[in-house]
Protein backbone atom coordinates (compact mmCIF):
# COMPACT_ATOMS: atom_id res chain seq x y z
CA UNK A 1 0.00 0.00 0.00
CA UNK A 2 1.45 3.34 -1.09
CA UNK A 3 0.58 6.42 0.95
CA UNK A 4 -0.03 9.71 -0.83
CA UNK A 5 -0.65 12.95 1.03
CA UNK A 6 -3.59 14.89 -0.38
CA UNK A 7 -1.46 18.04 -0.19
CA UNK A 8 0.63 16.60 -3.03
CA UNK A 9 -2.54 16.34 -5.08
CA UNK A 10 -3.43 19.93 -4.16
CA UNK A 11 -0.07 21.14 -5.48
CA UNK A 12 -0.39 19.20 -8.74
CA UNK A 13 -3.89 20.54 -9.36
CA UNK A 14 -2.62 24.07 -8.77
CA UNK A 15 0.25 23.53 -11.21
CA UNK A 16 -2.00 22.00 -13.88
CA UNK A 17 -4.53 24.85 -13.67
CA UNK A 18 -1.79 27.26 -14.72
CA UNK A 19 -0.25 24.90 -17.29
CA UNK A 20 -3.57 24.25 -19.04
CA UNK A 21 -4.51 27.93 -19.17
CA UNK A 22 -1.13 29.23 -20.36
CA UNK A 23 0.36 26.62 -22.71
CA UNK A 24 -1.45 25.42 -25.82
CA UNK A 25 -1.50 21.64 -26.08
CA UNK A 26 1.12 20.28 -28.46
CA UNK A 27 -1.39 18.25 -30.47
CA UNK A 28 -3.54 21.32 -31.10
CA UNK A 29 -0.51 23.42 -32.03
CA UNK A 30 0.43 20.74 -34.58
CA UNK A 31 -3.13 20.61 -35.93
CA UNK A 32 -3.20 24.39 -36.42
CA UNK A 33 0.11 24.26 -38.32
CA UNK A 34 -1.25 21.48 -40.54
CA UNK A 35 -4.42 23.50 -41.14
CA UNK A 36 -2.38 26.51 -42.29
CA UNK A 37 -0.65 24.35 -44.91
CA UNK A 38 -3.95 22.98 -46.21
CA UNK A 39 -6.09 26.13 -46.01
CA UNK A 40 -6.72 27.85 -49.37
CA UNK A 41 -8.71 30.80 -48.00
CA UNK A 42 -6.28 33.69 -47.36
CA UNK A 43 -8.35 35.22 -44.55
CA UNK A 44 -8.69 31.85 -42.85
CA UNK A 45 -4.97 31.17 -43.19
CA UNK A 46 -4.17 34.58 -41.66
CA UNK A 47 -6.48 33.91 -38.71
CA UNK A 48 -4.84 30.54 -38.07
CA UNK A 49 -1.44 32.23 -38.03
CA UNK A 50 -2.75 34.77 -35.50
CA UNK A 51 -4.04 31.95 -33.28
CA UNK A 52 -0.57 30.38 -33.23
CA UNK A 53 0.98 33.77 -32.51
CA UNK A 54 -1.41 34.20 -29.58
CA UNK A 55 -0.26 30.84 -28.21
CA UNK A 56 3.40 31.83 -28.53
CA UNK A 57 2.86 35.12 -26.69
CA UNK A 58 0.82 33.46 -23.94
CA UNK A 59 3.57 30.92 -23.33
CA UNK A 60 6.44 33.43 -23.44
CA UNK A 61 4.72 35.93 -21.14
CA UNK A 62 3.07 33.31 -18.91
CA UNK A 63 -0.37 34.72 -19.61
CA UNK A 64 -3.70 33.03 -20.16
CA UNK A 65 -4.43 31.87 -23.71
CA UNK A 66 -7.95 33.26 -23.39
CA UNK A 67 -9.67 35.75 -21.10
CA UNK A 68 -12.28 33.09 -20.29
CA UNK A 69 -10.24 30.83 -18.03
CA UNK A 70 -13.22 28.55 -17.67
CA UNK A 71 -14.79 26.34 -15.06
CA UNK A 72 -12.46 23.54 -14.06
CA UNK A 73 -13.12 19.83 -14.35
CA UNK A 74 -10.67 17.60 -12.51
CA UNK A 75 -10.35 13.95 -13.52
CA UNK A 76 -8.50 11.87 -10.95
CA UNK A 77 -7.77 8.18 -11.40
CA UNK A 78 -6.60 6.67 -8.13
CA UNK A 79 -4.88 3.30 -7.96
CA UNK A 80 -6.60 0.88 -5.61
CA UNK A 81 -3.27 0.27 -3.87
CA UNK A 82 -3.04 3.93 -2.83
CA UNK A 83 -3.98 5.16 0.62
CA UNK A 84 -4.77 8.87 0.72
CA UNK A 85 -3.65 10.57 3.92
CA UNK A 86 -3.53 14.09 5.31
CA UNK A 87 -7.13 15.18 4.94
CA UNK A 88 -10.02 15.41 2.50
CA UNK A 89 -9.41 14.70 -1.20
CA UNK A 90 -12.20 17.05 -2.26
CA UNK A 91 -10.91 19.87 -0.08
CA UNK A 92 -7.39 19.35 -1.45
CA UNK A 93 -8.62 19.55 -5.05
CA UNK A 94 -10.71 22.65 -4.29
CA UNK A 95 -7.67 24.25 -2.67
CA UNK A 96 -5.53 23.38 -5.66
CA UNK A 97 -7.90 25.21 -8.00
CA UNK A 98 -8.05 28.21 -5.66
CA UNK A 99 -4.25 28.38 -5.39
CA UNK A 100 -3.68 27.87 -9.11
CA UNK A 101 -6.07 30.61 -10.16
CA UNK A 102 -4.59 32.99 -7.61
CA UNK A 103 -0.95 32.27 -8.50
CA UNK A 104 -1.65 32.37 -12.23
CA UNK A 105 -3.66 35.61 -12.06
CA UNK A 106 -6.46 33.79 -13.84
CA UNK A 107 -9.99 35.16 -14.08
CA UNK A 108 -12.48 33.82 -11.55
CA UNK A 109 -15.66 32.92 -13.40
CA UNK A 110 -17.61 30.60 -11.08
CA UNK A 111 -20.80 31.71 -9.34
CA UNK A 112 -21.98 30.03 -6.14
CA UNK A 113 -25.63 29.85 -7.18
CA UNK A 114 -26.75 29.71 -10.81
CA UNK A 115 -29.84 31.65 -9.72
CA UNK A 116 -28.35 34.29 -7.42
CA UNK A 117 -25.14 34.69 -9.50
CA UNK A 118 -22.76 35.60 -6.68
CA UNK A 119 -19.13 35.03 -7.75
CA UNK A 120 -17.18 32.71 -5.46
CA UNK A 121 -14.09 34.87 -6.18
CA UNK A 122 -11.91 31.72 -6.23
CA UNK A 123 -13.01 29.85 -9.40
CA UNK A 124 -13.87 26.98 -7.06
CA UNK A 125 -15.52 24.59 -6.72
CA UNK A 126 -14.41 22.50 -9.69
CA UNK A 127 -16.30 19.54 -11.11
CA UNK A 128 -14.55 16.42 -9.79
CA UNK A 129 -14.61 12.99 -11.41
CA UNK A 130 -12.94 10.11 -9.58
CA UNK A 131 -12.18 6.64 -10.82
CA UNK A 132 -10.59 3.70 -8.99
CA UNK A 133 -8.12 1.81 -11.17
CA UNK A 134 -5.45 -0.86 -10.76
CA UNK A 135 -2.01 0.00 -9.39
CA UNK A 136 -0.49 2.44 -6.93
CA UNK A 137 -0.37 5.60 -9.05
CA UNK A 138 -2.58 8.65 -9.35
CA UNK A 139 -3.35 10.24 -12.72
CA UNK A 140 -4.65 13.81 -12.55
CA UNK A 141 -6.09 15.75 -15.48
CA UNK A 142 -7.26 19.34 -15.18
CA UNK A 143 -9.58 20.72 -17.85
CA UNK A 144 -10.63 24.38 -17.72
CA UNK A 145 -13.58 24.83 -20.10
CA UNK A 146 -14.77 28.25 -21.22
CA UNK A 147 -18.49 28.73 -21.62
CA UNK A 148 -18.34 30.29 -25.07
CA UNK A 149 -17.95 26.73 -26.30
CA UNK A 150 -19.68 24.95 -23.41
CA UNK A 151 -22.90 26.85 -24.11
CA UNK A 152 -22.95 25.48 -27.65
CA UNK A 153 -22.75 21.83 -26.60
CA UNK A 154 -25.74 19.57 -27.26
CA UNK A 155 -27.25 16.30 -26.02
CA UNK A 156 -29.99 14.25 -27.62
CA UNK A 157 -31.64 10.96 -26.78
CA UNK A 158 -31.96 9.40 -30.23
CA UNK A 159 -34.20 6.46 -30.98
CA UNK A 160 -32.36 3.13 -30.81
CA UNK A 161 -33.16 2.65 -34.50
CA UNK A 162 -31.21 5.79 -35.46
CA UNK A 163 -28.46 5.17 -37.99
CA UNK A 164 -25.09 6.83 -38.58
CA UNK A 165 -26.65 9.44 -40.84
CA UNK A 166 -28.87 10.64 -37.99
CA UNK A 167 -25.88 10.82 -35.63
CA UNK A 168 -23.91 12.85 -38.19
CA UNK A 169 -26.94 15.08 -38.80
CA UNK A 170 -27.21 15.85 -35.08
CA UNK A 171 -23.52 16.75 -34.86
CA UNK A 172 -23.80 18.98 -37.93
CA UNK A 173 -26.81 20.72 -36.41
CA UNK A 174 -24.83 21.43 -33.24
CA UNK A 175 -21.93 22.92 -35.22
CA UNK A 176 -24.21 25.01 -37.43
CA UNK A 177 -25.97 26.41 -34.36
CA UNK A 178 -22.61 27.21 -32.81
CA UNK A 179 -21.63 29.08 -35.97
CA UNK A 180 -18.69 31.39 -35.26
CA UNK A 181 -19.74 32.02 -31.64
CA UNK A 182 -17.57 29.39 -29.94
CA UNK A 183 -14.25 30.46 -31.51
CA UNK A 184 -13.59 27.96 -34.31
CA UNK A 185 -11.81 25.98 -35.59
CA UNK A 186 -13.50 23.51 -33.30
CA UNK A 187 -12.51 20.28 -31.64
CA UNK A 188 -15.52 18.03 -31.17
CA UNK A 189 -15.83 15.58 -28.30
CA UNK A 190 -18.65 13.14 -28.96
CA UNK A 191 -20.17 10.71 -26.51
CA UNK A 192 -22.38 7.84 -27.63
CA UNK A 193 -24.22 5.47 -25.30
CA UNK A 194 -24.59 5.09 -21.57
CA UNK A 195 -27.30 7.20 -19.95
CA UNK A 196 -28.33 10.87 -20.07
CA UNK A 197 -25.61 11.86 -17.59
CA UNK A 198 -22.95 9.40 -18.75
CA UNK A 199 -23.03 10.46 -22.39
CA UNK A 200 -22.37 14.10 -21.50
CA UNK A 201 -19.37 13.03 -19.43
CA UNK A 202 -18.07 10.90 -22.31
CA UNK A 203 -18.29 13.84 -24.72
CA UNK A 204 -16.26 16.09 -22.46
CA UNK A 205 -13.66 13.42 -21.74
CA UNK A 206 -13.27 12.92 -25.49
CA UNK A 207 -11.89 16.47 -25.68
CA UNK A 208 -8.97 15.42 -23.49
CA UNK A 209 -7.79 12.97 -26.15
CA UNK A 210 -5.24 14.27 -28.69
CA UNK A 211 -6.88 15.61 -31.82
CA UNK A 212 -4.86 13.12 -33.86
CA UNK A 213 -5.87 10.22 -31.63
CA UNK A 214 -6.44 6.93 -33.45
CA UNK A 215 -9.65 5.35 -32.21
CA UNK A 216 -9.05 1.64 -31.45
CA UNK A 217 -12.44 0.76 -32.96
CA UNK A 218 -12.50 0.79 -36.76
CA UNK A 219 -16.22 1.61 -37.01
CA UNK A 220 -15.73 4.64 -34.73
CA UNK A 221 -12.68 5.78 -36.73
CA UNK A 222 -14.82 5.75 -39.87
CA UNK A 223 -17.56 7.70 -38.12
CA UNK A 224 -15.06 10.28 -36.82
CA UNK A 225 -13.67 10.78 -40.33
CA UNK A 226 -17.16 11.11 -41.80
CA UNK A 227 -18.15 13.73 -39.22
CA UNK A 228 -14.92 15.67 -39.74
CA UNK A 229 -15.43 15.71 -43.51
CA UNK A 230 -19.02 16.91 -43.30
CA UNK A 231 -18.30 19.55 -40.64
CA UNK A 232 -15.50 21.07 -42.72
CA UNK A 233 -17.89 21.34 -45.67
CA UNK A 234 -20.03 23.79 -43.69
CA UNK A 235 -17.55 26.58 -44.35
CA UNK A 236 -17.68 28.45 -41.03
CA UNK A 237 -13.90 28.50 -40.95
CA UNK A 238 -11.48 30.02 -38.41
CA UNK A 239 -13.33 32.57 -36.27
CA UNK A 240 -16.21 32.42 -38.73
CA UNK A 241 -14.34 33.96 -41.70
CA UNK A 242 -14.85 31.03 -44.05
CA UNK A 243 -12.51 28.40 -45.41
CA UNK A 244 -12.13 24.67 -45.10
CA UNK A 245 -10.93 24.63 -41.46
CA UNK A 246 -14.07 24.58 -39.31
CA UNK A 247 -12.92 21.57 -37.30
CA UNK A 248 -9.45 20.42 -36.22
CA UNK A 249 -10.43 17.04 -34.84
CA UNK A 250 -13.22 14.68 -33.81
CA UNK A 251 -12.97 12.11 -31.03
CA UNK A 252 -15.70 9.67 -30.05
CA UNK A 253 -16.04 7.77 -26.79
CA UNK A 254 -18.78 5.18 -26.44
CA UNK A 255 -20.30 3.16 -23.60
CA UNK A 256 -22.83 0.30 -23.45
CA UNK A 257 -26.42 1.50 -23.33
CA UNK A 258 -29.99 0.28 -22.87
CA UNK A 259 -31.78 -1.54 -25.70
CA UNK A 260 -34.37 1.26 -25.84
CA UNK A 261 -31.98 4.18 -26.24
CA UNK A 262 -29.15 5.83 -28.14
CA UNK A 263 -27.85 8.86 -26.23
CA UNK A 264 -25.53 11.17 -28.19
CA UNK A 265 -23.74 14.26 -26.86
CA UNK A 266 -21.53 16.81 -28.57
CA UNK A 267 -19.15 18.83 -26.42
CA UNK A 268 -17.86 21.70 -28.52
CA UNK A 269 -14.25 22.66 -27.88
CA UNK A 270 -12.77 25.92 -29.16
CA UNK A 271 -9.41 26.27 -30.92
CA UNK A 272 -7.59 26.34 -27.55
CA UNK A 273 -9.40 23.39 -25.95
CA UNK A 274 -7.39 23.07 -22.74
CA UNK A 275 -6.23 20.21 -20.56
CA UNK A 276 -3.08 19.19 -18.72
CA UNK A 277 -2.20 15.94 -16.98
CA UNK A 278 0.33 14.54 -14.53
CA UNK A 279 0.95 11.20 -12.84
CA UNK A 280 2.13 11.09 -9.22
Amino acid sequence: MRKVNVNDIRDVVSELCIEANVNLRGDIRKALKNAIRKEANKKAKHVLEILLQNARVASMENRALCQDTGMVSVYIRVGQDVKLVGGSLKEAIDRGVIDGYKKGFLRKSVVKSPILRDNTATNAPPIIYTDIVNGDGINITVMPKGFGSENKSKLKMLDPTADKKEIISFVLQAVKEAGPDACPPYILGIGIGGTFDKVASLAKQALILPVDNINPEKYLRKLERAIMKEVNKIGIGPMGLGGRTTCLGVNILEYPTHIAGLPVAVNVGCHITRSASKVI
